[in-house]
């Protein structure tokens, strides 16, 4: 689902059901989970929208969270909620500022434990604590990822698609 996309006029379009549901995050069963690293520019993203939220008070009594990546432990965080907004940068050139999915457990053999994506991670919680949130995944548009802190103009551009007035980062 794309949260934006270009208007006829070549402007953004803003999709108000996605602004709508990702806006619906505020209760005290739900969690929204920024992914990401604020030393690598735009990979901080998933950081910048969970820092709006808490400064502007639009989480309501969500749960936020902030994580470098996803890891095993994190299975057990996901225990208590009913619902999950994961927030993390996308390198996809197919998204042109913000997208919204679905994401579905997904039991494959990570490389890693220290790096799992987001299907592995409901798996591993479902699996191992009959957790079964519903889960949704917000990708923010990043361009650069150097070791340098600091979004550039086209991260805070994809903040504002996801309705972000100003970030904090």
């Amino acid at each position: 689902m794309c949260l934006s996309r270009r208007g006829p006029s070549g402007g953004q379009a803003h999709d108000p059901a996605v602004a709508t549901l990702i806006a619906s995050f505020t209760g005290a069963d739900c969690l929204v989970y920024g992914i990401g690293n604020v030393g690598r520019q735009d990979d901080g993203l998933g950081w910048a929208y969970v820092d709006w939220l808490e400064a502007s008070g639009a989480a309501g009594v969500a749960t936020l969270h902030r994580g470098y990546q996803l890891v095993l432990e994190d299975a057990d965080l996901l225990r208590p909620f009913a619902r999950v907004l994961f927030v993390d940068a996308t390198k996809d050139p197919a998204v042109d500022l913000a997208a919204l999915s679905r994401p579905e457990p997904l039991a494959d053999v990570p490389f890693s434990s220290h790096a799992l994506t987001v299907p592995t991670l409901l798996a591993t919680a479902r699996l191992c604590f009959d957790a079964e949130p519903e889960a949704w995944l917000l990708a923010l548009r990043g361009h650069s990822f150097d070791l340098e802190v600091g979004l550039t103009p086209g991260a805070r551009a994809s903040l504002a698609a996801a309705g972000v007035g100003a970030s904090s980062r």
